[in-house]
């Protein structure tokens, strides 16, 4: 074996395909004769020294993970402070990485998670440990600078367009004489690309969603509803997707809860029942809506082909990136072809990724400001295509693989984040 063990953690909201990142991690490393570690919960994991050995896992085991939703070794949200102001933290992760000879940390999430890999990246040199960090892209928000897409927005938005459109086909049967509005929320805080992925049930004009509501759109509640009302009147019933981030024209969360979570952001109470309530208040119209939450991001049945192929690419490039000797990098995705769709992995510096957020161009917002334009069709219709479909038991059940997760030994004090 390598010199040095790898130690892997998942981060922040888990997708329908993370888990083909540590699969790609893990085998990979496994070629290399590198041992992997991963961390129970994140960067929690590592800093309470809840570590997991992954060799104890079949290579059957490891393979079906290419195919199981969830967080295999837990996930966390969890943010670091600076190490100016909080060194004991830093301090104690190398305390581990030394007690278990970790010289290579892939750190699997987002935007808050990029920025944790950048400052953990940047602490061997200044605590006298070599210790390579390497972030792997994963967020079904698909915020994330410089790579074209994000590991778990295409099955995301795979499940989302066509959720929108199967919804619609019930509501359009119903419509004469009950629902006439339908509401369906999707992720999206500051960035609208599951919305503007929604659009993509819409083959033809005039199809559903026959509404969208961007986070980067201020929201007006006469247009709104006006748009509304003619839809309605012209095909019977309308189908309305609103971002969980849509604010008003003050700027403010038409959802906000007034509670903050531990990255600091602001709780979101729910937007659909908010755009509901104002159609039956202002219209009359009977309504329902749906917050598909959780199922949006978990749906591995419905999961893209592009996506998996890519959340595993990454997972791979991650670890040969590390053996290479690279650091504070994150294996990207380059489009290199339209049509037809082609990608490739590139290195690419966290500091150019951690802190940026990427917002849904305006060009691929229709002048309405309700629609998808043809460019956003261009960008997003590749990022949905192909199935990879689960193996189902004879039970008519997905057999998702769940890992024995080994705990090691632990060689240092207990440690508490709480008392931090």
């Amino acid at each position: 074996m390598a010199k040095g063990n790898l130690l892997y953690a998942q981060s922040g909201g888990v997708t329908a395909v993370i888990n083909a990142s540590a699969a790609g991690v893990i085998e990979t490393a496994r070629k290399k004769g590198v041992r992997v570690l991963a961390a129970r919960n994140g960067i929690i994991g590592a800093l309470r020294e809840d570590l997991i050995d992954t060799t104890k896992e079949s290579t059957a085991a490891i393979a079906a993970l290419r195919r199981t939703p969830g967080g295999a070794f837990g996930s966390c949200r969890y943010k670091l402070k600076s190490i100016e102001t909080s060194r004991a933290q830093y301090e104690r992760l190398i305390e581990v990485f030394k007690a278990h000879d970790i010289r290579w940390f892939l750190y699997n999430g987002g935007n808050d998670s990029a920025d944790t890999a950048l400052k953990i990246s940047q602490i061997g040199k200044a605590l006298g440990y070599p210790i390579a960090t390497i972030g792997v892209p994963k967020t079904v928000d698909n915020d994330l600078a410089v790579t074209d897409c994000c590991p778990g927005f295409g099955s995301v938005a795979k499940y989302t367009a066509i959720s929108v459109q199967e919804a619609s086909l019930d509501v359009e049967s119903m419509c004469e004489s009950s629902t006439k509005v339908f509401v369906i929320e999707v992720m999206g805080r500051h960035a609208g690309w599951i919305a503007a992925a929604a659009g993509l049930a819409a083959r033809k004009a005039g199809e559903p969603p026959h509404v969208i509501l961007f986070p980067e759109i201020a929201f007006d509640e006469d247009r709104f509803l006006a748009r509304v009302k003619a839809t309605v009147e012209r095909v019977g019933y309308c189908t309305v997707v609103v971002s969980e981030g849509v604010r008003n024209a003050a700027g403010q969360f038409l959802a906000e809860a007034g509670t903050r979570d531990a990255f600091g952001h602001t709780q979101l109470g729910g937007a659909a029942p908010v755009i509901a309530q104002l159609v039956k208040s202002k219209l009359g119209y009977k309504y329902h809506w749906a917050l598909p939450d959780y199922l949006q991001r978990s749906a591995r049945h419905l999961a893209s082909k592009v996506d998996a192929e890519q959340a595993y690419a990454v997972g791979k490039a991650a670890v040969e990136y590390a053996m290479k000797g690279q650091n504070a990098v994150m294996p990207v995705i380059v489009r290199t072809s339209d049509t037809p769709y082609r990608w490739k992995i590139e290195s690419a510096p966290l500091e150019k990724i951690a802190n940026h957020e990427k917002k849904l161009p305006p060009s691929y917002i229709t002048k309405d400001g309700y629609g998808i334009t043809a460019a956003a069709r261009k960008y997003l219709g590749p990022l949905i295509r192909g199935e990879d479909p689960p193996k189902y038991g004879k039970d008519g059940i997905p057999d998702y693989v769940r890992l024995k997760n080994v705990r090691l030994k632990k060689k240092l004090p207990k440690y508490s984040i709480e008392d931090k």
